[in-house]
């Protein structure tokens, strides 16, 4: 073991769990098996292949060189984060305090820098993106968690309120990431009822301390029921617009524009102007990686002054949000066929199917070649890696695996 690594460095795995997973299915499938990968993060079409949006890709091969390689500002360009900000809210002409970021991961990151001390504790829903507790712990803050409501279930009123009473007791303030609407990884968003319950919740919150929504919105572009999306987005710029909460966005281009591998996105608190909250965001751009990529941004304003490629973009959207909705579809069907309830997908790439053991019901599964990522509340699968005709396959071997087989 290499010395100079400091103590608290040396027990990590070698990968990350869920990347570690998809290469022993990629190995076991260059192998010859016939293999069934749902741990895969990213859109792939029916053949497997990385789905890459044609409408993003022709603006990309027309960035001309000024709008590549030259530094961004620190903060990111004022034209892009209003840009980004009215894809979600077109009604606002400001982006309020704002920042570029790489990717949403970024600014989930910067949140965690910005409104809790170290040593404290944000809070977030049960199931939740495992890489969630990976930027808690990375930056030396421990994360909470309270129950996401299940397929045709209520949200529990009495777990967030304490949760959330709990917090300000102990720490005086609250964080708490959201990944609402399609919501990952259980593919359902919050009602809207359920949504006014939350509102509620966070307004009495924020009468005993300082409270910070940050909304995560990777998956927005891909939902069975776009209208529901919008009049999400609706509730929340009211919440925000109130002040008493301070509402923000973590924005990313990865799955919107397939643009994953541009890293871009942006931490975005489109009603509060606060230069003090400007500085400090631009300071932890500067102290952590001074200045994201300049392409994505010019790419995205291109796309504002664009009407037909953002026509053509939109066309795309809905084409894979029908392949998603098909893939969930076929899934509910097969897991109803084998006795087991349906998921209720909504939106994103992603549902999870609860069942006791998670753990011990993966390896089993892998032991037929069938791969899913283990959550403590039951199975990640990725809609955007599998098949609809591998739908009744999967459910079989659920099934095997759930009764030890």
């Amino acid at each position: 073991m290499t010395d100079q690594l400091i103590p608290t460095r040396r027990a990590f795995p070698a990968d990350d769990p869920i990347f570690a997973l998809n290469a022993q299915a990629q190995a076991r499938k260059a192998a010859g098996e016939s293999i069934l990968n749902a741990t895969v993060g990213a859109l792939l079409d029916d053949a497997g292949q990385l789905v890459v949006l044609e409408s993003v890709m022709d603006l990309w091969r027309e960035l001309t060189a000024l709008e590549v390689a030259p530094y961004a500002p620190i903060a990111g360009d004022p034209a892009f984060l209003r840009a980004l900000v009215k894809r979600h809210w077109p009604q606002l002409k400001a982006a309020g305090a704002a920042c570029a970021t790489p990717g949403g991961s970024g600014a989930l990151a910067l949140s965690l820098r910005n409104f809790l001390e170290p040593g404290q504790t944000v809070l977030t829903t049960a199931p939740f993106w495992g890489p969630y507790a990976t930027l808690a712990t990375e930056n030396g803050m421990k994360l909470m968690t309270a129950p996401w409501p299940g397929a045709g279930q209520a949200l529990d009123q009495t777990a967030w309120s304490a949760a959330l009473r709990t917090l300000l007791k102990d720490q005086g303030r609250v964080l708490l990431w959201l990944n609402d609407p399609c919501h990952n990884p259980t593919g359902r968003s919050l009602s809207p009822a359920d949504r006014a319950t939350l509102a509620d919740l966070l307004r009495e919150a924020a009468d005993l301390g300082p409270v910070t929504l940050l909304l995560d919105f990777a998956y927005l572009d891909y939902t069975r029921a776009p209208g529901a999306v919008a009049a999400a987005l609706e509730d929340y710029a009211a919440l925000g617009a109130e002040g008493r909460v301070l509402v923000g966005a973590s924005l990313s281009l990865s799955k919107s524009m397939t643009l994953y591998g541009a890293r871009c996105g942006a931490l975005a608190f489109p009603w509060c102007g606060d230069p003090a909250l400007q500085a400090a965001l631009t300071q932890s751009c500067r102290g952590t990686w001074s200045n994201c990529a300049k392409a994505p941004q010019a790419l995205l304003l291109r796309l504002e002054q664009d009407g037909k490629a953002q026509a053509r973009l939109a066309a795309e959207h809905r084409h894979w949000s029908e392949v998603l909705a098909a893939r969930a579809k076929a899934l509910d069907a097969a897991l109803l066929a084998a006795g087991m309830g349906v998921l209720d997908w909504t939106g994103g790439f992603f549902v999870c199917v609860p069942v006791a053991e998670p753990e011990t019901v993966c390896e089993r599964l892998k032991a037929e070649g069938v791969f899913t990522v283990p959550l403590p509340e039951g199975l990640r699968v990725g809609l955007c890696g599998i098949r609809a005709v591998e739908a009744p396959r999967f459910a079989r071997s659920l099934q095997r695996a759930l009764a030890g087989r």
